[in-house]
């Protein structure tokens, strides 16, 4: 998705025709923090995901992909790092993968 997570709380909720209190409620948040959240204020909590899933009826998975590729783009904006820097950062993420799955077989 091409829209920051905030947003795409925002296109979620209106499609479902709520208010931003109807669900803030939901959310257990105030609405001025949700529309702190919807208008790129303010970082969304990870750990009310699940709440944000069951809302929505969204698998947890996807949702949390489209959370922490936000929080990852969001980084890569305000560092102003080129996009070779996500090649350096896959490669990155693919030894610690590996290093921990060699951690794992060996304490086996």
């Amino acid at each position: 998705m091409k829209t920051t997570f905030g947003e795409y709380i925002r296109k979620l909720r209106t499609e479902k025709g709520l208010t931003l209190t109807q669900l803030a409620y939901k959310l257990d948040l105030d609405s001025a923090n949700l529309s702190k959240i919807e208008n790129g204020k303010r970082d969304f909590d990870k750990k009310r995901l699940p709440k944000l899933a069951e809302t929505f009826e969204l698998d947890l998975k996807e949702l949390n992909n489209e959370f922490v590729s936000d929080l990852i783009a969001k980084q890569i904006y305000e560092s102003n790092c080129s996009s070779e820097l996500l090649l350096v950062a896959v490669q990155k993420a693919e030894y610690r993968r590996k290093t921990n799955q060699n951690k794992i077989e060996k304490a086996v």
